[in-house]
């Protein structure tokens, strides 16, 4: 038998996860302390949006988005509720939190000081990846230059204070999302990776340089194509091992090892047969822990139901179950690398890094990551549009979506939609004690802490020690950012649409004829304002729709995410726009598209038809219909084409005339 045929000692398994938080820091606490009960390893919080992007829960941006997609937390009284009765001494804690990482790093540093844990002894992940935030999730707050700062103070902070801590987890997986290529994932991420060490660099003795580079960690996405996945992962692990080498000098080998967590493609999963997404999701989780060599350190898994709303406990529980049935039933951990020496993963392997080193050196010509983040954004947009495309013309096949579509009624789909939803309470209680704890803290204190705090970042200084006197004298996230606001500047991310068509004609003949014939009527070019109001960041869809948009020939205003409904009704009437189409996945499109047409209207602008698509259930599309919303679009709505027609149709004045 060879080696990679006989058992050996059986390895620890990966840490068990599951990516949680929503509606109150009480309720969150109480889905985690079951979680661990049931068997999880680890941690993993998901933050609201608000929290994400660096505002308090009652900023008008966040109508809405509270408690959404993650846990709200403005200050330590909800990072205490957060982790209440968790000694999080003994936990490992991973925070998918970027642009605000430094501030909530400080809120957990915090509380861990309140429970008597050794702060050195701590163990977790904040991902700190702001260059991915610019690319594909759109979570900023500061522009890019002082948010590399930023990443290097909490990993400066943290090699000093909290060894055992991973300041940075450099994050592939919303570059998946967003329609990377397994080169352009390898390649943008790696060089994430380069930058980060070059600001690093400077900030530490020589010697103690490589052990900073085995704290840099990696977020990973396996896709559905399970062979290319893993080849992917084995790729990572040798270029990771090249750069630290070859590029930094890193001679010992325990500093050079590559270390990832994963979740598995939430892109892939379908509206249409949401059942099938089990077997994706197992599928993918094969890409990351069948290869000893390119195994993840954890793993956390998405819900079957997630394209259809926010899942329930036993939805969660389910995902955790296929970990621990892998990890505790089969004999998988008991074998040594299963594919070392197949010839056929070796040469595809080779392929991947052959294709990264290209895209490396071009990126490295451009100045780095950082200069070239109008590059990247674009060339995800075209990656994106030609995988659509490629699902559109069924030369990839998805079941359920374009192929093999007919179906029974699942019995999983309950009363409930199948998901669980957002008390639309909870933003008011958050609100409410918000402004308790603001009347209840030493404002003296909060405002000295806040001062010290901008003048730390104003200096070039780390913040992190300022950070944490203010988390500990009651200051609040919305008040953090805001700080750094000040000093550093807002900043608006790249969309990665040009406004002039492309040469694409392929498929649109037919499609720029009617968009020609319609603003021949109209007298001017067909306007159509895409837009994407409140704090959702995916902004993947609104792109392919001004993508698609543009080169259908209609006259396109797309100005990126993180828009007021005020703003766009504002550009709406500014612009003459004919359509008006709104791309809302945080599931907050209620009250922003309430907000919304009550704007339009009160602007004399009810004639303009409104469209709306995200992440939306079937009860509230009918109440959306019944506000005047023109169409609803969801996942299942995959034909781009069909859609434009759409649009077309409803700028049409003989249309609107006859309705």
């Amino acid at each position: 038998m060879s080696q990679a045929q006989t058992p050996t000692s059986k390895d620890r398994p990966w840490l068990i996860r599951t990516y949680a938080g929503h509606s109150t820091a009480a309720a969150s606490n109480a889905l985690y302390r079951s979680n661990l009960a049931k068997g999880q390893t680890g941690l993993s919080v998901a933050f609201d949006l608000p929290t994400q992007t660096g505002y308090d829960s009652d900023h008008v941006l966040s109508r809405g988005e509270v408690g959404k997609v993650g846990v709200p937390v403005c200050h330590l009284g909800d990072m205490r509720a957060l982790f209440k009765d968790i000694p999080l001494e003994q936990m490992n804690t991973s925070m998918t939190i970027n642009a605000t990482a430094p501030w909530l790093l400080s809120l957990y540093i915090a509380v861990a000081e309140e429970q008597g844990a050794d702060v050195s002894a701590l163990q977790g992940t904040v991902q700190n990846d702001l260059i991915k935030e610019y690319l594909s999730r759109g979570t900023y707050v500061c522009p890019p230059a002082p948010s590399l700062k930023m990443i290097g103070d909490v990993a400066e902070y943290c090699y000093t204070h909290v060894p055992k801590w991973n300041p940075m987890n450099v994050c592939s997986y919303h570059l998946q999302e967003a329609g990377a290529t397994p080169e352009q994932e390898l390649a943008f991420a790696l060089a994430t990776a380069i930058a980060v060490l070059d600001e690093l660099k400077p900030r530490v003795p020589a010697e103690d340089f490589p052990a900073l580079c085995g704290r840099i960690s990696f977020f990973v996405n396996a896709g559905i194509r399970f062979v290319t996945e893993m080849c992917k992962m084995r790729a990572f692990v040798d270029l990771w091992d090249e750069i630290l080498l070859e590029r930094y000098g890193v001679t010992d080998a325990k500093f050079r090892r590559f270390r990832y967590g994963v979740q598995v493609n939430s892109l892939g999963l379908t509206e249409q047969q949401p059942e099938n997404n089990v077997y994706r999701i197992l599928i993918e989780m094969l890409a990351v822990t069948l290869s000893k060599k390119a195994r993840a350190r954890a793993v956390q898994l998405p819900a079957w139901n997630e394209a259809l709303g926010l899942p329930r406990p036993w939805d969660q529980q389910w995902s955790m179950r296929m970990q621990q049935i892998m990890a505790f039933e089969t004999d998988l951990l008991e074998y040594d690398d299963l594919f070392d020496g197949n010839p056929a993963v070796d040469a595809k392997v080779e392929a991947l890094k052959a294709g990264t080193r290209q895209e490396l050196a071009g990126l490295d010509g451009m100045g780095g990551a950082i200069k070239a983040i109008d590059y990247m954004k674009a060339q995800l947009v075209t990656s994106n549009a030609e995988r659509l495309g490629r699902i559109e013309a069924g030369e990839t096949v998805v079941v359920g979506v374009n192929k093999y579509t007919q179906t029974e009624p699942s019995p999983l789909m309950s009363a409930d939609g199948g998901i669980m939803t957002v008390d639309p309470a909870t933003e008011a209680e958050q609100i409410n004690r918000l402004t308790e704890w603001r009347a209840a803290r030493d404002e003296a204190a909060v405002q000295s802490a806040l001062t010290a705090l901008r003048d730390a970042a104003a200096k070039g200084e780390n913040i992190m020690p300022a950070s944490i006197v203010a988390a500990k004298a009651g200051a609040t996230t919305g008040e953090w950012a805001a700080q750094m606001r000040a000093v550093h500047g807002e900043y608006r991310g790249p969309t990665g649409v040009s406004p002039s068509p492309s040469n694409k004609t392929e498929g649109l003949d037919d499609l720029r004829a009617a968009v020609d014939h319609v603003s021949d009527k109209l007298g001017r070019r067909l306007a159509f304002l895409i837009g994407k109001p409140g704090l959702d960041g995916h902004s993947n869809g609104a792109e392919q729709i001004a993508y698609r948009a543009r080169d259908c020939g209609m006259s396109i205003t797309y100005d990126g995410i993180r828009l007021t409904p005020e703003e766009l009704v504002r550009a709406a009437e500014e612009q003459g726009s004919h359509v008006v189409g709104l791309s809302i996945l945080s599931g907050s499109h209620i009250p922003l598209v309430e907000e919304l047409m009550e704007r339009m209207n009160a602007a004399g602008l009810a004639h303009i038809p409104v469209i709306v698509g995200g992440i939306i259930p079937d009860d509230d599309a009918k109440r959306l219909l019944a506000m005047g919303v023109a169409r609803v679009y969801t996942p299942k709505d995959f034909e781009l084409n069909t859609i434009m027609m759409d649009v077309v149709t409803l700028a049409d004045p003989k249309a609107e005339a006859a309705e």
